[in-house]
């Protein structure tokens, strides 16, 4: 019995040569049609543009980016049966201009991932081992996130079934996930692969591993939380690596099946391989629009503080006093909620919260909305460094500042753009006017040092 499949892989420059005719032969003898639909992806080019061709000498073994290649082997290959023995030895110069060290083993799941992120629609692919490098990193980077959390979870309570407390990063990630899990199951459904793993990406290297399993520390290593808080962070540093794995399966299969054989038990899950899971679905009711406000909030200060230290040259293990000044009563919660987050991760010695009416010392300065983030820098700044720093940025909104005024004078954009538009920008001069008049008032502050 003929069984249909449902989608046929190819490259566009066979459609007429193999896949019409599949169609055509199957209606003939079955009177029924192969497949329903077909994905046509892109021709993969070497790091010119041209076409791989034996001839040319410029073809790429997926194998041996898999395992890797040295370069006489690599050479060999390249040169051996050619139709055109002349080409030889440009062949083999060429091979050793771009692999002067062969090639290195990048792994199955590096070079799956890549191909996926490269997949854009009707677009050919300029292969670039920079990416395959990179994606190589990934596969690290999961791994040692995987090693961070079971070595802070395994002989632990992990709150799978006793009274836990979460935190705001764990909050703010476990709705995160949330998103990502959307953005990727709708990507995959619409055959954008590079869509999907790109949202995979960002979230697990970006959001999981870079932040969260930061702001897990303080709560794991510190004595500022109960026993219930550290049950609640340890629960989401498993659940949500377990959705990880499951979410990123398709990507690449081998590193997610081996870590899940440890995590996804830790996570409460049972069965023989992380292939017969379900995957990952988004709960709408998990998103929380306020510990995503808080965490990006938190994520800005300890940033804002970290651009300081390294535009100023402080040293990261120096703790510093740190100032905030012109901020709402919504930040000033956020900063009764997250000292401890703040003092641990980004090194401080002390939080000092000034009200408007309060002069502020002089100071490296960052916003965070219209906040300002003072770092005093008596004692720890090269003062022409700042002044200088603080130049450039000023120049940079003056010229802002400049283009909107422009926009706004100009009669064609103000009668004729939508007035949401037009108000948009009349709100973007604002911020910018407000941001360079508060870097001014700083900049004569430094110079008085």
């Amino acid at each position: 019995t003929f069984h249909p499949t449902d989608v046929l892989v190819t490259g566009f420059d066979i459609i007429f040569f193999w896949v019409a005719r599949m169609i055509m032969m199957t209606l003939k003898f079955t009177d029924q049609v192969p497949f329903k639909k077909v994905y046509v992806h892109g021709l993969v080019r070497d790091n010119d543009g041209q076409k791989m061709s034996k001839s040319k000498g410029n073809v790429l073994d997926p194998l041996d980016m898999i395992d890797g290649i040295t370069l006489d082997a690599l050479v060999d290959k390249r040169t051996k049966g050619l139709m055109q023995p002349q080409k030889e030895k440009q062949i083999a110069k060429r091979t050793h201009k771009d692999f002067p060290d062969g090639i290195n083993p990048y792994g199955t799941d590096a070079l799956r991932f890549t191909f996926l992120s490269l997949a854009s629609t009707g677009r050919d692919i300029k292969w670039d081992m920079g990416r395959i490098e990179g994606y190589r990193n990934f596969c690290n980077k999961i791994w040692n996130a995987a090693r961070y959390v079971m070595m802070n979870t395994e002989g632990e309570d992990c709150g799978l079934s006793g009274e836990v407390e979460l935190s705001l990063a764990d909050r703010w990630i476990i709705s995160a996930l949330q998103r990502a899990e959307r953005e990727v199951s709708e990507a995959l459904d619409s055959f954008r692969f590079d869509v999907a793993s790109h949202a995979a990406y960002e979230f697990i290297w970006n959001e999981y591993c870079d932040w969260y399993l930061e702001l897990s520390k303080p709560v794991l290593w510190g004595d500022d939380y109960s026993e219930a808080q550290k049950r609640g962070t340890r629960r989401t540093l498993v659940t949500v690596l377990e959705a990880i794995l499951r979410l990123a399966h398709p990507f690449m299969p081998f590193i997610t099946e081996e870590i899940w054989q440890k995590i996804g038990p830790m996570a409460g899950k049972s069965g023989d391989t992380i292939m017969l899971q379900a995957f990952p679905a988004s709960d709408a009711s998990k998103i929380d629009e306020e510990a995503e406000t808080g965490a990006e909030w938190v994520k800005a200060v300890i940033t804002a503080v970290r651009n300081i230290r390294g535009e100023m040259g402080i040293p990261m293990g120096k703790a510093l006093p740190l100032f905030l000044h012109n901020g709402k009563d919504s930040d000033k919660a956020l900063l009764d909620a997250n000292r401890t987050f703040l003092s641990k991760l980004a090194k401080l010695e002390s939080i000092t919260w000034l009200n408007a009416e309060d002069s502020a010392p002089a100071s490296a300065t960052a916003l965070v909305g219209d906040m300002e983030i003072l770092v005093p820098m008596a004692g720890l700044i090269d003062k022409d460094a700042e002044i200088e720093r603080l130049s450039k940025e000023i120049d940079k909104l003056r010229k802002e500042v400049g283009r909107a005024e422009v926009k706004l004078k100009n009669p064609k954009f103000v009668d004729k753009a939508p007035q949401a538009v037009v108000d948009k920008e009349k709100a973007k001069l604002d911020d910018y006017r407000s941001q360079q008049a508060k870097l001014e008032e700083q900049l004569e502050k430094i110079k008085y040092l």
